[in-house]
């Protein structure tokens, strides 16, 4: 298995990969399938490109993406993990340990000591994963955009816990 970060050309797979997750769990994400779905052909080329905005990463076996995860400096200049998904067949063979990692190290490359995310505590299985992460929950609340009615609470990985 490949974990890489995504080029331009990679567009097609993350568009797959994503549209695959936002089916898969609707109420993950602060994006809807309806509105990803929309987007045309240069904006996901535009997301593929990891040279610009948010940075994407994604889990390649026998050329298909399998997973993917995304990061990238927020408005309040946290560096912050987003969008983590894997095929559920894959769930559990430490995929996603391995693109947690490299969020983790690309933060540190660009001088973050600590990464972010955003998580459901009713979402069990993801909360716990990112707890064997290091992750913390600290206490930031607030509506998922996709499902305001849905809150998600802030988890933070710093390199130094």
């Amino acid at each position: 298995m490949d974990i890489r970060l995504t080029q331009t050309s990679d567009w097609m797979l993350l568009k797959q990969v994503r549209l695959a997750a936002l089916q898969d769990a609707p109420t993950a994400f602060g994006v809807s399938y309806q509105t990803a779905a929309c987007y045309t052909d240069e904006q996901w080329q535009e997301r593929a490109d990891s040279g610009t905005g948010t940075q994407f990463w994604l889990a390649i076996e026998d050329g298909k993406a399998v997973g993917m995860i995304g990061a990238g400096v927020s408005e309040s200049r946290r560096y912050h993990l987003i969008g983590m998904w894997i095929e559920p067949g894959l769930r559990g063979a430490g995929v996603a340990a391995r693109l947690v990692g490299a969020v983790k190290a690309r933060a540190l490359q660009g001088g973050h000591e600590h990464v972010y995310l955003d998580v459901s505590p009713d979402n069990a299985r993801a909360a716990s994963f990112y707890l064997k992460q290091g992750f913390s929950f600290i206490n930031e609340w607030e509506p998922l955009a996709s499902h305001p009615h849905i809150r998600v609470q802030t988890m933070c990985w710093g390199a130094r816990n």
